[in-house]
């Protein structure tokens, strides 16, 4: 059955239903209060109950990292082959170059594990888990600048306003966990500020605001205003909500906009989360060994180590979907350095994550995805000679991984050309993946639907297939 926004008819006969029985808008407001798990089900057998998705804003090089090609360091220097280049849109930032010079990779790459995937040196802590992973070489978008780009990954649309991933998952599946949101949103405070983040990334959109993804910060107050101003107490807090939502339900019954049982939802999640953030947030109680499995940087609050630590603490605690967000990946010069550092700030803390997820027992049923919004070009912008180049947004092809969840360990998936600048074989498009991170988790995304202005939205528009062969 197709989930879809209730029509204005639905509305004016459920006002009449709630108008003439005892419970009223009280039934409807206690079936958010205790979560909406039990709103939807999955339409078919999930492989994955949950996702963390480690977002590395600027756009990876795969060159430097899971993609290698020996033809560029062959070539490298010359220039950029036009039957290669085959007319494609470039940036305004290479496009005005007179020539594009070919760049080998700056690092060595070695086979690692028994499936024998070749990982970059700057990457040794996810060479050791290559085995777990499911590499995607032919990642396509259709975006060629950073906001349409990481617009279009996050909510499947490059213009602003469409709900996010993270929203649709947590309207598909509704809350395990009474006490925490559904959707808990991480930004690295060590990252370089090289590209703006914006909230709409993690929105709503037109979806019920219940499903916004929340932000947790580094710090003594993850999360803002979480703590009751002075001389207000934790009963006085209690009585405030118990006055608004009756005066919730009186303007439910004049109006019948959901939207008024979904405000009073968030305010009987936020005052849940007052006692429930500051002890999933606490870092301090876990054990010296998971420090020395995330690394240092783990026990400084808000950094990307930390992070990740805090994901699996909310991901065993039954949030549905944690996004992590990396900035700094965006080298369009002194790549060699700034490369090497987002991956010594980035590395380990991946790697743990899913090693932990392991141990614990939640990683087949957690889907963990890496990547950014686009790759990076073959040539280089800048001299070579001087050690300072860097590359540019490359749409055409680039790799992530993912790991857990119900897809192929060990696997890796499609072909990019000797130049790394074409798919050669098995493109994946971004409605391809949300659409195969939607059938992960037990939903058709055909399916998945919400009326919204006279049409059915959806997080893959009208575009969009499972790619099945990384599902294991």
């Amino acid at each position: 059955m197709t989930m879809r926004d209730p029509e204005p008819f639905d509305l004016l006969t459920r006002r009449a239903v709630l108008s003439q029985t005892a419970l009223g808008l009280g039934a409807v407001a206690l079936r958010h209060l205790l979560g909406t798990a039990g709103d939807r089900v999955p339409q078919f057998a999930a492989r994955a109950q949950r996702v963390v998705y480690l977002f590395q804003a600027g756009g990876p090089s795969p060159f430097e990292t899971f993609d290698p090609k020996p033809l560029l360091q062959q070539r490298h220097g010359q220039p950029m082959p036009a039957s290669v280049l085959g007319g494609q849109r470039l940036t305004g930032m290479s496009g005005n170059q007179a020539i594009l010079p070919l760049a080998g990779s700056f690092t060595r790459f070695r086979a690692h594990g028994k499936c024998g995937r070749e990982v970059s040196d700057l990457l040794p802590h996810t060479a050791r888990i290559v085995d777990q992973l499911c590499v995607v070489r032919t990642l396509q978008t259709e975006a060629i600048n950073h906001d349409p780009a990481i617009t279009f990954f996050c909510t499947g649309s490059q213009i602003a306003g469409r709900p996010s991933m993270g929203a649709w998952a947590s309207y598909g599946l509704g809350s395990s966990q009474a006490d925490l949101p559904g959707f808990v949103v991480l930004v690295s405070k060590d990252a370089a500020r090289d590209q703006p983040l914006y909230s709409r990334l993690w929105g709503t959109g037109f979806l019920p605001s219940e499903h916004q993804g929340v932000q947790f910060r580094g710090g003594r107050e993850p999360v803002l205003y979480l703590a009751n101003p002075d001389g207000v107490s934790r009963a006085a807090r209690r009585a405030q909500l118990d006055a608004l939502a009756l005066l919730h339900q009186d303007q439910f019954a004049h109006d019948s906009d959901p939207e008024i049982t979904a405000r009073t939802a968030q305010a009987e999640l936020a005052f849940r989360m007052q006692a429930s953030v500051p002890e999933v947030a606490d870092l301090a109680a876990e054990p010296a060994s998971v420090f020395a499995l995330y690394g240092e940087r783990a026990r400084q609050p808000g950094t990307y180590a930390a992070n990740c630590l805090l994901a699996r603490r909310l991901l065993e605690r039954g949030v549905r979907f944690v996004q992590l967000f990396h900035q700094g990946w965006d080298q369009h010069g002194n790549l060699p350095h700034d490369l090497t550092r987002q991956c010594e700030q980035t590395d380990q803390a991946s790697a743990a994550l899913v090693l932990d997820l392991q141990a614990r027992g939640l990683l087949d049923d957690t889907l963990v995805v890496w990547g950014g919004e686009f790759g990076r070009t073959a040539y280089c912008q800048g001299r070579l000679e001087q050690g300072n180049y860097g590359r540019d947004h490359h749409p055409r092809c680039f790799t992530i991984w993912l790991a857990g969840g119900g897809v192929r360990a060990g696997h890796v998936h499609g072909t990019t050309d000797e130049f790394g600048y074409n798919v050669q074989t098995d493109g994946v498009h971004v409605h391809d993946l949300h659409a195969t991170m939607l059938y992960l988790l037990g939903f058709d995304h055909e399916r998945l639907t919400y009326r919204f202005q006279g049409r059915d939205f959806r997080l893959t528009d009208v575009a969009g297939k499972v790619v099945r062969q990384i599902v294991a």
